[in-house]
This record gives C-alpha cells, structure tokens and sequence, in this order.
C-alpha cells in the first residue's frame, strides 16, 4: 500500500511531466509479454519518447493540477494507462503503428497534442499526420514567399522587355 505522502510526490511529478511537454498520449501496452514490452521501451527511448505506467486515480489528479485543459481525457482513463511524453506531436503515433506490425499493441486511449485533445484509437492516422506548429509556420513562409519569387524573376526575366515598352513609350511622346 502506498503512503498518501508518496502519492502526492507521484501527482506533483507527474503534474510537472505533463506541463513541460507539450504533447503526450495515453496507450493502453496491457497484454506485451517482457519482451515485447522491452522492445517498445527500447524504441520509445531511440525516438526521445518518454514512457511511463501510471495508475489512472493518480493521473487524473495530475492532469487536474496542470495547466492544460485536458478533462475530456479523464473518461479514458480506465484499466491499464501508459503515458508518452514526447516534443515531436506525431512521433508517438508513428511508433505505435510501426510497433503494431508485430503486436495489435499499443491501444491509443487518447493524446494532448498541439494543444488539442484526441480521444480513441480511431484517431491514429490523424495524429501521424499532425504537423508540428514549427512545419506549418515553414508551409505558410514557403508559400508567402512562393508569388513574389514569380513576379521578382518575371520582372528579371523580362527587363529587356520592360525598358523596350518605356522606350517606345517615350518615343510616342
């Protein structure tokens, strides 16, 4: 039995967890054997995913003292929970599809990411397709940029065209 101090060192560390990542998810990796189990532990550390096995009374009180908005995650939290911390939003998804080619496992319950909650294993495709906010600033720029390159090197392009238009122009005068 765990001591009510313990408990309130488990929530306050995990509440610290959950408000210096900005994304994480909640699986359910109940039925790997050790082995499987090692091996999803070894890739979550290649992929700088940090995993943890947390029971869910005491993680439902650490999503409650963050600073995120995360109630709708707490009718998820049911049997076995598994949270994924991690700085890239769609890494995690991408390590669970990839692991389940040789197990149905991990289950996704849910996930905080890009300030967003997901509910539902039904939302991996979506999640491995997130891109993060730093991608999506590199699309807009890229496509801002995109328009005045055509007019710079159309303007480049046609400067014998342009001084033969205000020649004659000028000579019209």
């Amino acid at each position: 039995m765990m001591k009510r101090s313990e408990k309130e060192n488990i929530v306050g560390e995990l509440t610290q967890e959950i408000n210096s990542y900005n994304h994480f998810y909640l699986a359910d990796i109940s039925g790997l054997n050790a082995e499987k189990t090692s091996a999803l532990r070894r890739l979550c550390f290649q992929k700088d995913v940090k995993l943890i096995v947390v029971k869910n009374t005491l993680l439902k009180k650490a999503l409650e003292a963050s600073s995120k908005e995360t109630s709708e995650l707490y009718n998820v939290l049911k049997g076995n929970t598994s949270l994924m911390f991690c700085e890239s939003a769609n890494v995690p998804a991408k390590l669970i599809k990839d692991f389940r080619k040789k197990a149905q496992i991990p289950l996704l319950k849910g996930a905080y990411v890009e300030e967003c909650v997901y509910i539902g294993d039904n939302q991996l495709e979506n999640l491995i397709n997130i891109k993060s906010k730093e991608q999506l600033i590199g699309d807009v720029i890229a496509l801002l940029q995109s328009p005045a390159k055509n007019v710079i090197s159309a303007l480049q392009s046609g400067q014998n065209t342009i001084t033969g238009v205000l020649k004659t122009l000028e000579e019209k005068k």
